[in-house]
C-alpha cells in the first residue's frame, strides 16, 4: 500500500477576511478557588531526561484531564495516587475533589518515574498508568451519577518500561469487548549515534475480555504494536473502532514490531551510484542525430565495426564486445546517414531522421551511458518559454496589487516548523500510512475533544488564523474536516513568549491561553453587540466584537493543567484548583459599560495588519 499525498480543504465560509482585533473586555472573570487536601504529583526530569523529546514529553505534561462524556467534570492526581475528580454544576457551592480510585505508591516507585496519566477511554472506562510502567483498566460505571461508585480495576500489568498514555478507545465487536491504548516512551537508542543518543516509541496495545459466555470477566493484551520516531509526536490518536492510528510530527514513525516480531520493513531504495564519465555525447535537429563516441587511440577504419539499420545501430572496436548496441528511439534512414573518424580516438556518426517530427529524449532504448548536448539555438529557446516561470526580482510583478512575502520581513514568531512535520494516517491491518499531509507551513497548537464518540480535533495555524480540524477516517477523499476557526489566534499565540497550555471549549466558543505562571487569556468569538457602535475612521457601524479578557490567578506556584469545557476554564497548580466562570459573550450600554479599551481601526488589507500584544491589550499596527 503506497501512502497517498493529501491536502487540508479550508471551508473558505468559516473564514472572516474583515476581522481587525480582539477588544479588551474589563470585566472581571468570577474565580474560584480550591485548596487540595494535598499536592498534585508532579514529577520533575531528572538529569538523564535532558533531551528536548523528554521536555516535550513529561516536562509539559498537562496534569489536568477533562472528562469529555460528562459537563464540567475534571481529574487528576495528586502526591498520595489519589485519582481525585471534580464536578461543577454551581460554582458557589464547589465541594472538595473526591477519590474515585488509588494506585499503590510504595509499589510504584522506580527509578525513572514518570509523572501518573490518566486517558478517559469511554463512558463507563478508564486507562491509568501509575508511571512506572503498570497500566490500570478501570472500570468507572456512569461517571455522571451521584452514587460516587469507586473504580474498578479489571486489568493491572506491567508493561515493561515507565510510559505516559496518550489516548484510548473502547469498542464491541462480534460480542468481544476490546480496549485500545496508545502508550509513549522516551528511550535510549544505542542506533541514535549522531543524535541525542534516545528514540521516541509509541506501543499500541489491544486488550480484550477473553472470558467465554457466562464467566467471569477476563482481560488479556491480545496484540502489541510498537512505532518507533525520533520526535515526541504533536498529536496521536487512535480510531474509534481500533481500525487506525492518526500522527502529527516532525519525525516519520514506522512501524517496527508486532508482539515482539520485527516488522518486515520496505527495501530502501537503491542508492545512486557513483556517475561516471559519459562514453558518447549527442545532440540533434528536427532533421537529423549527430553522436561521438570515445574510441582506442590510434582507431583506423578498419578496426571499426559499425553496423546500422533502419531501427538498430551497432557501434565498437573489431574483436571486442561493441560499446552501443540497441534499438534506436525512431527509425532512420540508413542510406543518408555516416560515420568519420576524428582525431584519432573519437568516432562521429550522423544519422538522417525518417522524417521530420518530435525531439528524442534519448538515443538508444535504456541506454543512460550518454551524454545529451544542447545546442545554443535550443537553450535559448527553452530559456524563453520558461521566462515567465522566474524571475531574479523579488517582486517580479510590480504591477500587482499584493506584494509577495519577503522572507527577511518575517517576525520571531513567523517561525514554522521544519518541513517534514507531517500528519499520518496508519492503517491497522497493513502498518502502513495511506495518507500524508505535509504541514511544514502550519504550526501546531493544541488538541480537543469536541464530540467524544469521535477522534479528537487538532487546531494548526493557517497563515495568522488558528483552524480546527476534525479526524474522518470513515472518509478517505476527505479525512480531515475544516470545523472552526479562531480568527488572528495563530499569530496572538505566537507572540506570547511564556505560554505553557493552549485550549478551546467543546463548542469553539472560545479560546484560551495560560503562561507558566498565574496569567490566562481567553478569547472570545465575535458576537453581536446590543448597544449602536460605530468605527469613526470607517464611518460604519460595527455590528460585532471579539472580546480578550485576561484573568490573574491568586497563586505564585506552576501552572500544571490547564482543560476548558463550554462554560468554565480549569487551571491546577500544585496546591490550588482554579475555577473560572464564563460570562454570556454580550453587550452592554456603551463603552464604559462594556469595560472594552479603546477601539482604533484604520482600513487596510487582512496581510497588511498584525496583532502586538502590550500590557494585556492587543493594538493594531499598519506599515
Amino acid at each position: 500500500m503506497t501512502a497517498s499525498n493529501y491536502s487540508l480543504k479550508v471551508n473558505r465560509d468559516l473564514l472572516d477576511p474583515n476581522f481587525e482585533s480582539y477588544r479588551l473586555s474589563l470585566d472581571a472573570i468570577p474565580t474560584y478557588n480550591i485548596e487540595l487536601d494535598a499536592a498534585v504529583e508532579e514529577v520533575k526530569l531528572k538529569d538523564t531526561q535532558y533531551t528536548l523529546e523528554h521536555m516535550r514529553a513529561f516536562g509539559m505534561y498537562n496534569y489536568l484531564h477533562l472528562d469529555p462524556w460528562y459537563e464540567d467534570s475534571v481529574y487528576f492526581v495528586d502526591c498520595k495516587g489519589r485519582v481525585l475528580n471534580l464536578t461543577v454544576t454551581l460554582d458557589t457551592a464547589l465541594g472538595k475533589p473526591r477519590e474515585v480510585y488509588r494506585v499503590d505508591v510504595e509499589s510504584s516507585q522506580c527509578e525513572d518515574r514518570l509523572c501518573a496519566s490518566l486517558s478517559l477511554t469511554s463512558a463507563t472506562w478508564a486507562a491509568l498508568s501509575d508511571g512506572s510502567g503498570r497500566l490500570y483498566l478501570l472500570r468507572t460505571g456512569k461517571r455522571g451519577d451521584s452514587s460516587h461508585m469507586k473504580w474498578e480495576p479489571l486489568f493491572n500489568e506491567d508493561l515493561g518500561e515507565p510510559f505516559t498514555i496518550l489516548h484510548s478507545v473502547s469498542h464491541v465487536q462480534a460480542g468481544v469487548h476490546s480496549m485500545e491504548v496508545l502508550l509513549l516512551r522516551v528511550q535510549k537508542d544505542p542506533e541514535e549515534t549522531k543524535g541525542s543518543g534516545y528514540s521516541v516509541s509509541l506501543e499500541w496495545i489491544t486488550v480484550a475480555n477473553t472470558a467465554g459466555q457466562g464467566q467471569e470477566k477476563k482481560y488479556e493484551v491480545k496484540k502489541r504494536r510498537v512505532l518507533r520516531g525520533k520526535s515526541v509526536p504533536h498529536y496521536a490518536a487512535l480510531e474509534p473502532k481500533g481500525k487506525g492510528l492518526m500522527l502529527a510530527s516532525e519525525k516519520p514513525f514506522v512501524f517496527t514490531h508486532v508482539d515482539g516480531r520485527p516488522v518486515e520493513q520496505p527495501e530502501p531504495e537503491p542508492m545512486e551510484v557513483e556517475k561516471t564519465d559519459p562514453i558518447y555525447f549527442w545532440q540533434q535537429t528536427t532533421e537529423d542525430v549527430t553522436l561521438c563516441v570515445r574510441m582506442p587511440e590510434g582507431i583506423t577504419k578498419e578496426g571499426v565495426q559499425f553496423r546500422l539499420t533502419a531501427d538498430n545501430m551497432t557501434i565498437g572496436v573489431q574483436g571486442f564486445p561493441p560499446l552501443l548496441e540497441g534499438q534506436l528511439f525512431a527509425s532512420v534512414d540508413p542510406e543518408a546517414s555516416a560515420w568519420i573518424i576524428k582525431n584519432d580516438k573519437s568516432l562521429e556518426v550522423t544519422l538522417q531522421k525518417r522524417g521530420e517530427g518530435p525531439m528524442w529524449p534519448e538515443l538508444v532504448m535504456g541506454d543512460k551511458r550518454g551524454e545529451y548536448v544542447m545546442s545554443d539555438e535550443q537553450a535559448a529557446l527553452i530559456h524563453e518559454r520558461l521566462t515567465h516561470l522566474t524571475s531574479e526580482d523579488l517582486n517580479g510583478n510590480p504591477d500587482r496589487d499584493k506584494p509577495p512575502c519577503n522572507s527577511q520581513e518575517l517576525e520571531d514568531c513567523d517561525g514554522f516548523p521544519e518541513d517534514s512535520f507531517s500528519l499520518t494516517h496508519f492503517d491497522e491491518q497493513s502498518l502502513k500510512p495511506t495518507q500524508v499531509v505535509n504541514l511544514g507551513s502550519h504550526q501546531y497548537l493544541f488538541t480537543v475533544d469536541a464530540n467524544p464518540s469521535e477522534m479528537p480535533c487538532l487546531c494548526l495555524r493557517h497563515d495568522v488564523d488558528a483552524l480546527v480540524w476534525q479526524p474522518r477516517p470513515d472518509q478517505p477523499g476527505n479525512m480531515w474536516e475544516h470545523i472552526a476557526t479562531f480568527n488572528a489566534l495563530g499569530y496572538v499565540q505566537a507572540s506570547k513568549r511564556d505560554k505553557k497550555f493552549a485550549t478551546c471549549a467543546p463548542n469553539f466558543s472560545y479560546a484560551s491561553l495560560c503562561e507558566c505562571l498565574r496569567r490566562a487569556f481567553i478569547y472570545r468569538q465575535p458576537s453581536p453587540v446590543e448597544t449602536v457602535l460605530f468605527n469613526r475612521k470607517q464611518g460604519r457601524q460595527v455590528g460585532q466584537v471579539a472580546k480578550q479578557q485576561v484573568a490573574s490567578l491568586d497563586s505564585d506556584k506552576p501552572i500544571l493543567g490547564f482543560r476548558a469545557t463550554n462554560e468554565r476554564l480549569y487551571i491546577l497548580t500544585s496546591s490550588n484548583l482554579f475555577v473560572l466562570k464564563r460570562k454570556a459573550a454580550g453587550g452592554g450600554q456603551g463603552d464604559d459599560s462594556l469595560g472594552i479599551s479603546t477601539w482604533t481601526s484604520a482600513p487596510m488589507t487582512r496581510r497588511a495588519w498584525m496583532l502586538i500584544t502590550h500590557n494585556n491589550a492587543v493594538f493594531k499596527k499598519s506599515e
